[in-house]
């Protein structure tokens, strides 16, 4: 599944499966959506084993990315900024990861922090009105695109829950 550029994303209420492209639109896994009451993610093969999955654990504010067998393979976190969505991902073992996004753009840049290399492009490409939609890009020979996939739906759940918190104050 380390295609170069895939095309996967959410659903309205956060549940269910939608599916991993590639650019000619061939089907190459599915997101698991556990449920619309967490935000929990499984990436699948094409096989439907589990390859990484995403959690919030109880009552925790990073996001973590786990293995097939639970072992924790990295943390996302947010970070504070003022004009311009900033995020960094411990890749445990091998590398700390910054991502980045000008502050009403869609497109986000995920680098390597000792050397800044691009690692991944990702963008969002869905409407407003739609489920976020995500196109990526991946340049890493460290981060598998499993692995990035489940990252990127960390952002997404950090910004949804940013979004419903702000909505209720």
């Amino acid at each position: 599944m380390n295609q170069k550029k895939l095309y996967f994303s959410d659903t309205f209420f956060s549940t269910g499966k939608t599916d991993i492209l590639t650019e000619e639109e061939e089907k190459i896994g599915e997101i698991d959506l556990k449920s619309m009451f967490s935000s929990s993610v499984d990436i699948l093969n094409g096989k439907q084993e589990v390859l990484v999955s995403g959690k919030f654990p109880m009552l925790g504010i990073h996001w973590k990315v786990l293995d097939r067998d639970g072992t924790e393979l990295g943390k996302l976190k947010e970070k504070f900024a003022f004009f311009s969505k900033k995020y960094s991902y411990e890749a445990y073992d091998r590398d700390t990861f910054f991502i980045d996004s000008e502050l009403f753009s869609k497109e986000y840049v995920f680098k390597r922090e000792a050397d800044e290399a691009l690692i991944a492009t990702f963008k969002k490409v869905s409407g407003i009105f739609s489920s976020a939609a995500y196109e990526l890009d991946n340049h890493s020979n460290t981060l598998t695109s499993p692995e990035l996939i489940a990252v990127i739906m960390g952002v997404n759940a950090i910004q949804k829950r940013n979004n419903s918190s702000n909505a209720v104050t």
